[in-house]
C-alpha cells in the first residue's frame, strides 16, 4: 500500500510538472514569432500531446473508478477507455510518433535539404498539418484493439478476452517502439555524419565579403551553430524517451509472447511512471539545451531579449 501511495503521489508531482511545463512551451512558441517555424511547429504538437498526457495522468492518480459501473454510455467510457489506459497509452505512443516525424523533419532539411526545400515549396502549413493528422490516424489504428480488450460485469471492469491478442499486443509493440527507434536512431546517425561534413567544409573556406561586412563563413558556421543546437536537443530528447520507454515497452513485449509476466505487479507500474515521465521532461530539456526557447522566454518575461544572440 505504501509503495501504491508513493507511486500515487510521483503520478501527480509528473502530471502538475508536464502541466505547467508544457503549457510554458505551447505558450512561447505561439507568443513568438520567430519560434513559429517548421520544426517547432512539431515542438508545439509535442508539448501539446504531453500536456494533454499530463492531465490524464494527473486524473487517473486522483479520480478512482466507481462501483458499481452501470451499463450505458458512461460505463463503456469508464471501462474501454479509461480502465484499460486506452486514453493515456494513446497520448503515450502519439508522443512517439510526433517525436519519429520531428527527427525525420530534421533529418531531410539536413541531409536531403534540396528535396526537403522542394517539398515545402507550396503550402508548406497544410503539408505539416496533414503530417500531424497522420500521426493522430496512425496512433488510432494501433490503440483501436484496445476498446475491446475489457467488459463491465456485475458492476465492475473485467479483462475481455480477444482472440490473437497476443499477435496484435506484439504487432503494436513493433510499429509504436521498435520501428520508430530503428528509424530514429538511423536518422540520428546520418545526421551527425552530414553535419561533421558540414563542419569539415565550412572550417578552411576562404574569407568572402558579403554586403553589411558579414562573411560567407561565418554565416555558414552560425547555420551550422543553430542546426547542431537544434540536433543535441532532440538527441536528447530521443536518450530521453528511449530510458524511459524501453522498460515498458520489453515487459510488454515479454508478456505478449507468453512468458509468466503479470502486468499487476510493481515493476510494471513503475515502468508506466516512467513512460509518464517522459511526458514532463521535455521542457526540462528545452530550457535547458535549446537557445531559441530560452531566447523566447526572454523574450517574453525579460524583455531584455536580443537579435544577435537568436543564432548559435
Amino acid at each position: 500500500m505504501d509503495g501504491l501511495l508513493a507511486l500515487r503521489i510521483y503520478q501527480d508531482i509528473v502530471g502538475i510538472i508536464g502541466i505547467l511545463g508544457n503549457g510554458l512551451v505551447c505558450f512561447v512558441i505561439f507568443k513568438v514569432r520567430s519560434m513559429q517555424t517548421r520544426t517547432n511547429a512539431f515542438i508545439f504538437h509535442q508539448a501539446v500531446i504531453d500536456f494533454l498526457s499530463s492531465v490524464v495522468i494527473l486524473l487517473k492518480s486522483e479520480l478512482l473508478l466507481p462501483y458499481p459501473i452501470q451499463n450505458g454510455p458512461l460505463g463503456w467510457f469508464i471501462c474501454r477507455l479509461w480502465f484499460t489506459n486506452l486514453t493515456l497509452f494513446f497520448f503515450f505512443a502519439l508522443s512517439t510518433f510526433n517525436l519519429l516525424v520531428l527527427t525525420m523533419e530534421r533529418y531531410f532539411a539536413i541531409v536531403h535539404p534540396f528535396k526537403y526545400q522542394a517539398a515545402f515549396i507550396t503550402w508548406p502549413r497544410l503539408k505539416v498539418a496533414l503530417t500531424v493528422v497522420m500521426c493522430w490516424i496512425l496512433d488510432l489504428a494501433t490503440k483501436f484493439y484496445l476498446l475491446f480488450y475489457a467488459k463491465v460485469e456485475d458492476g465492475i471492469c473485467v479483462r475481455n478476452s480477444i482472440p490473437g491478442a497476443n499477435i496484435i499486443g506484439t504487432l503494436v509493440v513493433i510499429l509504436q517502439y521498435v520501428v520508430p527507434v530503428a528509424v530514429m536512431l538511423f536518422a540520428y546517425i546520418r545526421i551527425s555524419v552530414e553535419m561533421k561534413r558540414g563542419a569539415a567544409r565550412v572550417g578552411p573556406a576562404p574569407a568572402q565579403h558579403l554586403p553589411g561586412g558579414a562573411n560567407a563563413p561565418d554565416m555558414a558556421e552560425s547555420l551550422l551553430r543553430a542546426r547542431r543546437n537544434t540536433f543535441k536537443m532532440l538527441l536528447i530528447v530521443f536518450i530521453t524517451f528511449l530510458i524511459c520507454w524501453t522498460p515498458n515497452q520489453v515487459i510488454f513485449f515479454m508478456f505478449n509472447l507468453g512468458i509468466n509476466i503479470k502486468l499487476n505487479e510493481w515493476f510494471y507500474y513503475l515502468s508506466v511512471a516512467m513512460v509518464a515521465t517522459n511526458s514532463c521532461v521535455n521542457p526540462m530539456i528545452y530550457a535547458f539545451k535549446y537557445r531559441q526557447f530560452r531566447n523566447g522566454l526572454r523574450q517574453i518575461f525579460c524583455k531584455r531579449f536580443e537579435q544577435t544572440n537568436a543564432l548559435e
